[in-house]
């Protein structure tokens, strides 16, 4: 069993937590969601578990998800002041782990914080090779939906353009899962703000000084392995693996196996 623990962000959103390994030695990792995920619904629970009796890790919701608080309106440094207060509640310095969407938070952080953020491994950072001509349409009918409170058809609109089919759309409609996850929606302008216009965040990752090693699944679509091999060599010290069989839903011993080689 793990114990839920919070931490009081600058704004004064409640940020809840968890964390696992019982040593105290060593720089603790950081687990940070991509989109649609949470401690109770992802994979970042799992990994921690593996990672657990090697290092300290701190898996914890992201403001708006599962048992965290949200303090409208939101903008993407109120979740790096989230990252701010985990790292002080962890003794003032930490490792960062993202996912997905999360490694633009992750850059984000990185680039603030400086000497507090040790490392970072990022997987699968689904930046745009070019200018997307399709993203502000998708901004505005998010927000629309979401304004409208159509959580549902705000998840399809989501889904469907990181290439859900419809009938695996409708699928999910009929979960029993399907109102945790509805709870979940507004949370996807939060990443759709911290995407930008989906491109390599130039100016952000020219200020990313840590050591960092970017992963991609061998057996992702090829323009997540592209895009995550563009940032490693964007930044100023990476290095990058491709890791043999994987997908976007990559193995939790595998990632373990990898993040315990570099940190």
């Amino acid at each position: 069993m793990t114990t839920t623990r919070r931490v009081i962000s600058t704004d004064g959103t409640s940020i809840a937590y968890e964390t696992h390994g019982s040593g105290i030695d060593g720089t603790p990792v950081i687990l940070i969601d991509g989109a649609m995920c949470f401690r109770g619904g992802g994979p970042m629970r799992a990994l921690a578990h593996e990672l657990a009796r090697d290092m300290r890790v701190i898996c914890y919701d992201r403001r708006g998800r599962g048992e965290s608080g949200d303090t409208p309106p939101y903008e993407p440094v109120r979740e790096v002041d989230d990252l701010a207060a985990l790292i002080d509640a962890a003794g003032g310095r930490a490792n960062l782990y993202a996912l997905s969407s999360g490694v633009a938070l992750a850059l984000l952080a990185a680039a603030e914080f400086g000497h507090a953020i040790a490392g970072l491994a990022l997987y699968e950072p689904p930046f745009s090779a070019g200018p997307d001509p399709t993203a502000s349409d998708y901004t505005a009918k998010l927000a629309q939906l979401l304004a409208a409170g159509a959580r549902s058809d705000a998840l399809a609109l989501f889904m469907r353009r990181v290439g859900v089919p419809e009938q695996g759309i409708e699928g999910m409609r009929h979960s029993p899962t399907w109102p945790q996850t509805e709870a979940l929606a507004p949370t996807l302008a939060y990443d759709d703000a911290l995407m930008g216009d989906g491109t390599l965040p130039a100016d952000t990752v020219r200020r990313v000084m840590q050591p960092c090693l970017v992963m991609a699944g061998e057996a992702s679509p090829p323009f997540l392995r592209d895009a995550s091999e563009n940032l490693a060599h964007a930044l100023a010290d990476a290095v990058y693996r491709t890791l043999p069989g994987q997908t976007h839903d990559a193995q939790p011993d595998v990632v373990a196996c990898e993040l315990r080689g570099f940190f």
